[in-house]
């Protein structure tokens, strides 16, 4: 018999009901001992009956139902069991069990001696502990695929009741005794549970996000994240947040923001922190957005029409890991064209980029700003056309300000800035009948690896504007395109995109008696183009070619 079975069994047997939430230790079923943790229980068993055989198990209240813990949770149990504090499982671990979603990062809290709890955990797992922040006893350990975290943490407070009564909302101010396994154990002083039944985000208390105004952004992140209402009191609180924003650190905001560029639905995310007041504080840029009109083909001002890009590029994005196509036609077709770069594309979109943003989250920013620089180029013809020159280079300066502030990595800043430069280039390409190795290799000149983001971001633009019942050449044009430059980059990237130049500098000057100029980077440039197009394959074209160049006028 399982130790589950036989602690269902003993239950079944004597009413330990008073001992609910305790460690026993029992002598032929009788109880020797009683204590908040294993250790405790069994020690006192000891005392009592010192040279016979102990059992020691955690009480339940009855009548729970089996929860489906982390196996991450299990493989700790007996580094707990032997623990001398009690530990618990809070926060977002329990509150994404209780909604049978994935669970990532699990946040334990203890009376004291965190960060001796983190370095015993690593210790016995055989992997490096981390202090977080000593002052505050509290500490991390990093499992093997780095994608897992552990943290450590006292009580905020008292006891663990005060700790989860400081909490942000209801639905994260769960816990759980590592030891349990039935839903009749969990600790949930604010109802929390009714909340995630209901579909709530409700403050704990009512200063619940005043007194930490990152509160507010986390607010919008779980409402998207879930697709919960956030209730009336804690809305009004979330606006009074939203103004304090400038008294936490930006990084904090920033943290909260790009986690919401992880959620399944990205574009509800301006939306609501319009409406909640969020959005002028954070991201001016789009908030100015929102009473810019457009003209046809555009049915919408220009920040709804931003979400609706950002919606329709998670449905490109979900097709790459799709494996039968999607019912509508034109995802469809899309589909299809992208089928041989689907599992590239993904690891592109997998790729880390500096300071923990992966490539996914810096394309829908780039997405989220593609049309920022609209409120400062408008122009409205004299038929009352709205026109929108130099949009792209202008939102390119205004997101790269932004992400600055936000305290975001170069690597992220270029990236961000380069997908919205050139997000026009696609939709420009396919006005023309053919698509030349030229163009493509210009178009990877100018964008590198963001050229892949901005041929995605063309697709999902032209989508938030189609009519999807009726494909128009257009579109099929388009995929044309993006499909021709993922080809060239994928498959034949040192062919087209990047070519292994013939003659290095070095070689160059000597060919054409020259020293260290730009003249020589111009040189080089136009030889890799000349490769690219075919125009040059062999050394010796190269030196002619170099030769007929330098004897003319630069540009």
């Amino acid at each position: 018999m399982d130790e589950k079975a036989a602690n269902q069994d003993r239950q079944s047997n004597h009413d330990l009901s008073v001992y609910a939430g305790r460690w026993v230790a029992l002598v032929d079923d009788q109880v020797a001992g009683v204590g908040e943790t294993a250790l405790a229980a069994e020690r006192l068993g000891r005392r009592n009956r010192l040279r016979e055989r102990l059992a020691v198990y955690f009480v339940e209240p009855e009548g729970g139902r089996p929860l489906s813990l982390p196996e991450q949770l299990i493989q700790l149990d007996l580094i707990f069991r032997r623990h001398d504090q009690p530990v618990y499982l809070v926060g977002g671990a329990v509150r994404d069990m209780l909604m049978d979603r994935p669970i990532k990062d699990l946040d334990f809290v203890v009376p004291s001696g965190a960060i001796k709890l983190a370095y015993l955990v690593g210790d016995s797992l055989n992997l490096p502990a981390y202090v977080l922040d000593r002052e505050r006893d509290a500490g991390r350990v990093v499992l093997g695929d780095k994608e897992t975290t552990l943290d450590f943490t006292c009580y905020r407070g008292e006891d663990l009741l005060h700790d989860l009564r400081e909490r942000d909302f209801t639905m994260n101010a769960i816990a759980l005794p590592v030891a349990a396994r039935t839903e009749s154990s969990l600790i949930d002083p604010s109802n929390g549970q009714e909340d995630l039944v209901a579909g709530i985000i409700r403050q704990t208390q009512p200063s619940a996000v005043v007194d930490d105004p990152v509160r507010a952004m986390r607010a919008v992140r779980h409402a998207v994240d879930f697709d919960f209402e956030i209730e009336a009191e804690t809305r009004d609180a979330v606006r009074k947040g939203a103004v304090l924003l400038n008294k936490v650190s930006i990084e904090r905001v920033r943290d909260e923001l790009l986690k919401m560029m992880r959620s399944p639905s990205p574009e509800k995310a301006p939306g609501i922190m319009l409406d909640l007041g969020l959005l002028p504080v954070v991201l001016p840029e789009l908030a100015a957005l929102d009473k810019i009109p457009q003209t046809p083909p555009h049915f919408e001002s220009v920040l709804a029409h931003s979400c609706s890009v950002l919606h329709w590029l998670t449905r490109m994005e979900g097709l790459i890991t799709l494996e039968r196509p999607p019912a509508e036609t034109m995802l469809a077709e899309a589909h299809q064209k992208l089928a041989p770069f689907r599992l590239p594309l993904a690891e592109h979109l997998k790729r880390r980029l500096d300071g923990g943003v992966d490539g996914r989250q810096a394309l829908r920013l780039g997405v989220m700003f593609h049309d920022a620089g609209k409120a400062q180029t408008m122009s409205v013809d004299p038929d009352g056309r709205i026109r929108f020159f130099g949009h792209a280079e202008a939102g390119a300066n205004l997101a790269a300000q932004r992400m600055a502030e936000l305290r975001l990595s170069r690597e992220v800043i270029r990236h961000v800035r380069a997908v919205i430069g050139g997000h026009m280039r696609p939709l420009y390409l396919a006005e023309n009948t053919t698509l030349s190795r030229r163009a493509i290799f210009r178009y990877f000149r100018d964008y590198g690896r963001a050229g892949l983001d901005i041929a995605i971001l063309a697709l999902a633009d032209h989508l938030a504007i189609a009519d999807h019942k009726h494909p128009d050449q257009q579109w099929r044009r388009l995929l044309d395109v993006v499909s021709g430059l993922l080809e060239h980059y994928f498959q034949r990237f040192e062919e087209t995109v990047q070519p292994e130049t013939l003659l290095d500098g070095r070689e160059l000057m000597k060919t054409l008696g020259i020293g260290p100029s730009p003249e020589v980077g111009r040189l080089l440039g136009l030889l890799i183009e000349a490769q690219a197009t075919g125009e040059i394959v062999s050394r010796q074209e190269a030196i002619e070619f170099l030769k007929q160049l330098a004897a003319q006028e630069p540009d």
